[in-house]
């Protein structure tokens, strides 16, 4: 599992690449589509999203080759969120715009191991909740949208129905709540550890429990910021 960047971005199937279907509204992706540089248009959004905000997808390869992908950003720099008729999507989420896995790779549960790699990421970000466009009549062919019934099989939650495009939504924990349960089981394991006195070579020294203390916070703290937006804070490669 790989964060998406300008690097790997070219590892998506042609047709991904060249989608603009989230990242402009409906008439510039026509445009776009016209003039002959939706790609150029895809690269230019994932710099953008990546610049102002952090990570906005991963990718996941099997056996050396990628098998699946999966996008999200703040739904402000998702224009054809706001021309979808369930929307807006709520302040405080982070849109799941596309989720697609290779044909080659079908049946081995790469879906919802991107799912978890969603929630993992904006968890520790602290995002407070993920909502999505859901396709409730998906066909055959490769669409942008992500099927309805796969999206209630991870977690998510409708919170507007639609014949066709229902809004889904998963709550996250709070980055707080996350880094609370780690630290308590950190210092729960610690404080179990015995460890043995050095031997002062006089005879045996009889051997006690000693407590190690658990860390007091976590490396590269995440926080959220006010008005459903957050920030990511990082000392560190992913």
């Amino acid at each position: 599992m790989a964060a998406m960047t300008l690097d790997n971005l070219g590892d998506l199937p042609k047709r991904c690449r060249s989608c603009v279907f989230w990242e402009l509204s409906q008439q510039a992706g026509e445009q776009a589509t016209r003039f002959g540089s939706p790609e150029l248009e895809k690269e230019a959004w994932v710099s953008e999203v990546l610049l102002e905000w952090g990570s906005c997808g991963r990718v996941v390869y099997m056996r050396g080759a990628p098998a699946g992908y999966v996008m999200y950003a703040p739904p402000d720099a998702v224009p054809r969120a706001a021309e979808m008729p369930t929307g807006p999507v709520s302040a405080d989420a982070v849109l799941l715009t596309t989720m697609q896995v290779m044909p080659e790779f079908s049946g081995e549960g790469i879906g919802r191991m991107l799912a978890q790699a969603v929630v993992k990421d904006l968890t520790r970000r602290g995002v407070k909740a993920v909502e999505v466009f859901g396709d409730a009549r998906p066909g055959t062919e490769p669409s942008c949208m992500i099927p309805a019934d796969f999206l209630r099989s991870v977690g998510f939650k409708t919170v507007r129905p639609h014949p066709r495009w229902p809004r889904l939504r998963m709550e996250l924990r709070s980055a707080m709540t996350w880094k609370e349960d780690v630290e308590a089981a950190l210092e729960q394991l610690l404080g179990s550890i015995s460890l043995p006195l050095q031997s002062t070579g006089i005879g045996e020294v009889a051997r006690r429990p000693v407590r190690t203390p658990a860390p007091t916070g976590l490396s590269g703290a995440l926080r959220a910021r006010s008005e459903g937006r957050c920030q990511v804070i990082r000392s560190g490669a992913e």
